[in-house]
């Protein structure tokens, strides 16, 4: 299947000069995605409720290349006005807070219509592994909600259902990074949980990918991870010996875990440690990265060079002594 699918394209299939809109194009996922667009040549709007957040993206696009534009998506004109003169469309707007049901759920529906009214060439939905109409979380339920809508109204949309999203800048691997830092003693929670944690630029390949080549993945769901499965506290370990310190992880039963989450400021949400705890996977003959010839990037490729902030005496730390505290 893979074959079929990453056949050469025709040479004639480009963004080059193609208005690409962005909606939620000012997150974290959305400054990859744009670079990668930018990248190709295509002109780039990004539509969101904070445009301001994207100026570090203009030294990147030539004159006339990036137009920042104010957008709710809850709001069928914004979305209209958007989407004016584009000729393909990402929708990249995801959240764990606010009314999930209308911004995951309900907008992409509005943004796949509009897209469809307009005759636009392409539309990509970010999705997320896990999506569920029966999810007791808003987050699980309002994404398989937007994939519904969005392909009823655009039936050759592209949806991507990325694992969780890794890069340098990240929150995730960030986040443990720094209470490795600074904790002797760690918790872990859902130690035994699976994940197959892509690389941003990855997706954002995948993203671009689909957009360019519509006749080849047009219609079809893809599932976005990386090339190994990872559990949490193996990832715990390995930040750990990245960093060169000694920790002790603390594996916590699934009680306690889901009592903290329950607790306000903490920095997982209820919904989180539940979508957290079954793991984050690629299903069992989805389509996957592959499919679309992309090949992809293992964690232990950056880990190393990412952890270096994180060291005692940073890169002037001892190579030696870290390499004694992780074994494989």
């Amino acid at each position: 299947m893979s074959s079929a699918l990453s056949a050469s394209p025709s040479s004639s299939a480009t963004l080059t000069g193609e208005l690409v809109t962005i909606f939620g194009g000012t997150g974290y996922l959305g400054n990859y995605v744009a670079q990668s667009l930018l990248a190709r040549g295509a002109r780039v709007r990004l539509a969101s409720r904070a445009p301001s957040k994207a100026q570090g993206l203009k030294p990147l696009a030539n004159l006339g290349q990036l137009q920042l534009m104010p957008c709710d998506i809850t709001r069928e004109e914004h979305v209209a006005a958007a989407l004016d003169g584009a000729d393909r469309v990402v929708n990249l707007v995801g959240a764990f807070g606010g009314d999930l049901i209308k911004l995951t759920g309900e907008a992409p529906g509005t943004i796949a219509q509009e897209a469809a009214t307009r005759g636009i060439k392409a539309l990509v939905q970010i999705s997320a592994i896990g999506a569920d109409a029966n999810s007791p979380t808003d987050y699980a339920r309002g994404k398989a909600m937007g994939e519904a809508n969005a392909r009823a109204a655009f039936p050759h949309a592209t949806i991507l259902r990325p694992s969780i999203i890794f890069g340098k800048d990240d929150q995730f691997i960030n986040m443990f990074a720094g209470l490795i830092e600074m904790l002797p003693a760690i918790p872990v929670f859902a130690p035994e949980a699976k994940l197959q944690i892509v690389y941003a630029d990855d997706v954002a390949e995948a993203v671009a990918t689909a957009l360019e080549h519509p006749e080849l993945h047009g219609g079809r769901t893809y599932e976005l991870g990386g090339p190994e499965q990872i559990g949490m506290l193996e990832l715990h370990e390995r930040i750990a010996a990245a960093q060169g310190r000694k920790r002790m992880f603390l594996p916590m039963p699934d009680g306690i875990s889901a009592a903290f989450a329950a607790l306000p400021l903490t920095p997982m949400s209820r919904d989180q440690w539940t979508l957290l705890k079954p793991g984050s996977t690629v299903a069992p003959g989805a389509l996957t990265l592959a499919d679309m010839g992309i090949e992809a990037k293992p964690l232990g490729l950056f880990l190393d060079k990412w952890m270096l902030r994180y060291r005692k005496h940073g890169r002037f730390g001892a190579q030696n002594e870290r390499a004694k505290l992780y074994k494989r």
